[in-house]
């Protein structure tokens, strides 16, 4: 141990302390492989997840190592200590408002409406059958693209660390994912996220503190000096560079970013997911509070650290800003620390693949495949292609990111805004609009689509000509895609003007029955009672035995699926709302 953390310019400490984090994963993946026996554990451990596996879930797949890398590194260049106003809007908005205004909605709707994808949701919700198809093409399609930033991500910090080729990682990293999600399916996600979660929050105070006690930082004199440099102070600027656009400008971009990475987690599949899982109204407040501290520490931290770069390299390596943080960290921390930073981003890399990966392959097998090619395929088929779902869209993601089809931020940020601008509108509106109806959805998907692909061309001109360039197509187009974060809120926007406007026009033509109407809008929603899916309320599930008890002696990966299954026990607990008290409510 005094070897181990004594170590410096060494590689063997990290190698050592990845070698036991994979052999954790794995023996996790093994423990918890007969809890997806059915689709329903695959995907979603039986709808009975404790808050705080689902706060550790949705937190884990929040941040990844595109977060830590990609956004962490240019933006903590770009705007020092005002990118953390980013992790604050993430905290804020993006966790704590999302878990408020959606979380109870969401489990209520889906377990009433029998929905286990969000495609599926819209087409129910909606009463369209299509709808359903043109979601499913959007989420598999645009999905891509984020889980291929995750892995670059993720590779560029191997790189400078084990001096190993960015390939090995990104095939290290899609292998241990591969098998862990393809054996356990949700319940091993949560299992993972949950120990993930604790090495993400360990290693980024960590690191943060190392940081501030490096000569570079020297404490207080180093915050003084970011603090003193009006580029690099908490308070973005409100001016324009001079010969830049209204895009250039600091404060724009900071508030633009803000909205971007807290507001997309509202519209995105791979999040509302979590709420589809979890077990009732007190693990819904139990998770709020604890995904939002999760938010705190991780990606506040995650932004502070970023904004600490300048103090550590002088000038963007190769150009690329994703390789500001792995250049820091790797010549400015012991090798010990070093292997739990490797971890911490290989942890935060994993969580989200996974979620991606489930996300997707649950809606080419619920949506594609049962909803329009075989609909009486039996469960057990419905298991197996799931899961080989799962591999082959891991598979497709690392060949992306092997031949680096773009950069880490552009990727991310244009599949965020994309997804989210096409769904959020009618996903919120969906759950709190009785007028809200399939019109409105499909405008919402329609106006968000070509709303992207217009603004990525015309901003890519736009900037190039006011730089004094004639730009071609095709540097037209590429420069626009370095403006995806503000493209994807201008989307997200549109989708929540778009949704209730022509929901309104189309009201007569496209109104949803009331009979449907009925029963997700009741006419009360009581907290403290919930109604399962096998017809027993919560109440009656507290009278039966529990599942598991934590402890007996077992080892401590047996102990955490124990305490998983703790969390899960009262399975298919469903949402916030009355057990039916008639026919009519029932239908």
């Amino acid at each position: 141990m005094t070897a181990l953390l004594s170590a410096t310019n060494e590689v063997w400490p990290q190698w050592l302390i990845f070698a036991v984090y994979m052999a954790v994963i794995l023996v996790v993946a093994v423990v918890t492989r007969r809890k997806s026996a059915s689709v329903e554990g695959f995907m979603f451990a039986n709808k009975g997840v404790g808050g705080w596996l689902s706060a550790f879930a949705y937190g884990a797949t929040y941040f990844s190592a595109v977060v830590f890398v990609g956004y962490a590194g240019k933006f903590g260049w770009n705007f020092g200590l005002s990118a953390v106003w980013i992790g604050i809007g993430n905290m804020l908005l993006g966790t704590l408002a999302a878990w408020l205004v959606l979380a109870a909605r969401t489990k209520r709707m889906t377990t009433t409406l029998a929905a286990r994808t969000m495609p599926e949701f819209f087409e129910k919700r909606y009463e369209s059958k299509y709808i359903k198809l043109f979601a499913a093409l959007v989420v598999f399609i645009f999905l891509l693209p984020y889980s291929a930033s995750v892995y670059q991500g993720m590779g560029y910090i191997f790189e400078a660390a084990l001096g190993i080729d960015a390939k090995w990682c990104v095939l290290i990293l899609a292998g241990l994912t591969a098998i862990y999600l393809f054996l356990g399916g949700y319940f091993a996600t949560t299992i993972t996220d949950f120990i993930q979660g604790l090495i993400m929050i360990v290693g980024i105070i960590v690191t943060v503190f190392v940081l501030l006690g490096s000569p570079q930082m020297n404490w207080g004199e180093g915050l003084a000096a970011l603090w003193n440099d009006p580029d690099l102070t908490l308070i973005p600027s409100a001016t324009t560079p001079a010969g830049g656009t209204f895009l250039d400008n600091q404060l724009f971009n900071v508030f633009i970013l803000a909205c971007l990475t807290s507001f997309g987690m509202w519209g995105l599949p791979q999040s509302i997911h979590k709420f589809y899982a979890i077990k009732d109204g007190a693990a819904i407040k139990k998770g709020a509070v604890i995904s939002t501290f999760f938010s705190l520490i991780v990606g506040c931290g995650a932004y502070f650290m970023g904004s600490m770069v300048t103090r550590f390299v002088d000038e963007v390596p190769d150009g690329n800003f994703d390789k500001l943080i792995p250049e820091m960290l790797v010549n400015n921390v012991p090798s010990a620390l070093l292997g739990l930073i490797i971890v911490l981003l290989f942890s935060a890399s994993m969580s989200t693949l996974a979620a991606l990966s489930l996300s997707s392959s649950s809606t080419v097998t619920v949506d594609f495949y049962k909803g329009y090619l075989r609909k009486n395929a039996p469960e057990k088929n419905l298991n197996i292609l799931i899961r080989v779902l799962c591999l082959v869209f891991v598979a497709v993601s690392a060949v992306l990111a092997i031949v680096e089809v773009d950069a880490i931020v552009s990727m991310m940020s244009l599949s965020w805004g994309a997804v989210a601008g096409c769904f959020v509108g009618p996903y919120v509106y969906g759950l709190y609009s009785r007028k809200a109806n399939k019109a409105g959805a499909y405008a919402s998907m329609i106006t968000c689509l070509v709303l992207t692909f217009s603004l990525i061309i015309g901003l890519g001109y736009y900037v190039l000509r006011a730089a004094g360039g004639d730009p071609s197509f095709g540097e037209a187009f590429k420069a626009g895609i370095g403006k995806s974060p503000f493209i994807g809120v201008v989307t997200m926007a549109a989708s929540m003007v778009v949704t209730p406007v022509f929901s309104l026009i189309f009201d007569r033509r496209c109104r949803v029955g009331e009979g449907l109407l009925a029963a997700i809008f009741p006419a009360k929603y009581p907290s403290d009672e919930y109604v399962r899916e096998d017809g027993a309320t919560t109440d009656e599930a507290r009278t039966e035995p529990a599942e598991c008890d934590a402890g007996n002696g077992k080892g401590t990966v047996e102990f955490l699926a124990e305490f998983a299954e703790k969390q899960c026990a009262g399975l298919h607990a469903a949402d916030d709302g009355d057990a039916p008290q008639d026919e009519t409510d029932k239908a």
